[in-house]
Order: structure tokens, then sequence, then C-alpha cells
């Protein structure tokens, strides 16, 4: 069993920066990989940017060079800075940890880009 915890979320204007955070607990040494996901209404949930053990990183095409994830030198914490915000980033966002085949979710924080 794996716990996710996810805070900085909250309302920015369009070109500002937000720093999501997202502490891992319980059986954290099983966890492969961990990642940000976020989903509007009427969607599917869309991978943002994952990261895996080994480092190898991974974004989608529309937060490419305005998004970074990283991991916390004790591998229980992930981050996802966001620069240049925009408007249509506004959703809410997801953590994600995956152990061996199973995936754990956070509660989701909401991410909201208007002027």
């Amino acid at each position: 069993q794996v716990q996710l915890v996810e805070s900085g979320g909250g309302l920015v204007q369009p070109g500002g920066s937000l720093r999501l955070s997202c502490a891992a607990s319980g059986n954290i040494f099983s966890i492969n990989a961990m990642g940000w996901y976020r989903q509007d209404p009427g969607k599917q949930r869309e991978l943002v940017a994952s990261i895996a053990s080994g480092g190898t990183t991974n974004y989608a095409d529309s937060v490419k060079g305005r998004f970074t994830i990283s991991r916390g030198n004790d591998k229980n914490t992930v981050y996802l800075q966001m620069n240049s915000l925009k408007p249509e980033d506004t959703a809410v966002y997801y953590c994600n940890a995956r152990a061996y085949t199973v995936n754990y979710w956070g509660q989701g924080t909401q991410v909201t880009v208007s002027s």
C-alpha cells in the first residue's frame, strides 16, 4: 500500500509559475516510477510528466520546455515545476506512483491559470 499527498496547487496568472509536490509513504520501496497526470472535466486523465527510478523522464508535448519533473534525494518526494503557465494548463493534477503493475493515485490538486 502506498499513500500519496499532494500540495502546491492554486490560482496563478498566465505566465506565472507553480511548484507541485507529492510525498509518498507506506510501502515506498516497491515504487518503480512516479509521475503527474491531469484531468479536465469530461476528459480522460492524461500524462503530464513521469520519472523512472533510474532518472529517465518523459513529458507531454504540450508542456515540454515549460515543466520539469524531479525527485528528492530520498526518492519519497516528486516535484513538478511549472513555468510559463497557460490557461489551457488549468486542470486537476494527480500524483501517480507505480509499484510493479499497481498504480496509486493522490487526491488531486487544482491548478487554475486565469487573469
